[in-house]
């Protein structure tokens, strides 16, 4: 359950950070509303985005994965749409934001799984 919680914060954070760089492109009201995001960030990168990949599998092959930027963009994109105060102003801005995000989680993600392996030590 914390790690949960953990992936949620990290999620927010990234969410925070991606408004925070890109002001005039991805917005929000308040905390509360980057916790919606994150949560629903999360259930969409659990369901929407493997199912995308699957289906766009021969552009991703063509572009060399460079197609998953479009897919993280898209999802970010849906969330955008799906959360009420947090707001994604275009799809190349959810682009950018998608990248943001994506790297404050990559980096979350290993700090949590070093945490993990250190306790199991």
């Amino acid at each position: 359950m914390i790690r949960f919680i953990l992936r949620i914060l990290i999620g927010a954070f990234g969410l925070w950070l991606a408004a925070f760089l890109l002001p005039q492109h991805i917005s929000y009201h308040s905390t509360l509303d980057l916790l919606i995001a994150a949560v629903i960030l999360g259930i969409a990168n659990a369901i929407v985005r493997p199912i995308l990949i699957v289906l766009t599998l021969p552009f991703t092959i063509i572009t060399l994965g460079l197609f998953l930027f479009v897919i993280n963009g898209l999802v970010l994109w849906l969330v955008g749409h799906f959360s009420p105060g947090f707001h994604v102003h275009g799809f190349l801005d959810a682009i950018l934001g998608a990248i943001v995000v994506g790297l404050v989680s990559w980096v979350g993600h290993f700090i949590i799984g070093s945490a993990k392996t250190d306790a199991q030590r």
